[in-house]
């Protein structure tokens, strides 16, 4: 299932979505806006991983999503930009992930990584609104990806959204 996680304001990503979804009938596709989600940021009590592993402590919108998340084969995150970097909406999505991880390390290369709780997560990738700097986001993606132990779609422009594989 591909899953578009759309975290503008005015839900610009939603036509997109829907045009992968007829383009590519044979596939699953959901669309989630999360503008109006009550969704809190990370505080990094690592109750997820400790206290209370794979589940977050914050009763919210996002326990919903992160089930999406967790199912999901391909996820587009959908972002305006603040500063040449995603939004803080998007930011918060990803800052929440974190029990999809255990608080155990491994070695990857010359990277410690965290070791993932479930053998399935999803790859990701980012479409952006506005004035992003492509390379900073590249570079971000695919080091977040790294540590999920999948891999990055890429990152485009919503403006040039025919380059990504959707």
């Amino acid at each position: 299932m591909v899953l578009f996680i759309d975290t503008s304001a005015n839900q610009q990503g939603k036509p997109i979505a829907e045009r992968a979804s007829h383009k590519n009938s044979g596939k699953e596709y959901e669309y989630i806006a999360t503008a109006d989600m009550n969704i809190a940021h990370c505080v990094g009590c690592n109750f997820c991983w400790l206290k209370t592993p794979g589940i977050c402590v914050f009763d919210d919108d996002y326990k919903q999503l992160l089930e999406k998340i967790h199912s999901a084969d391909k996820i587009w995150l959908i972002s305006e930009t603040r500063f040449g970097f995603i939004s803080s909406q998007a930011k918060k999505i990803v800052d929440r992930i974190m029990p999809l991880l255990t608080i155990y390390l491994t070695c990857s290369g010359p990277y410690m990584r965290h070791v993932t709780r479930y053998r399935h997560n999803p790859d990701w990738g980012v479409l952006y609104i506005g004035d992003g700097d492509k390379a900073l986001m590249s570079d971000w993606c695919s080091r977040f990806t790294s540590n999920l132990g999948t891999k990055s779609l890429g990152v485009y422009d919503i403006l040039h959204v025919e380059e990504a594989d959707l």
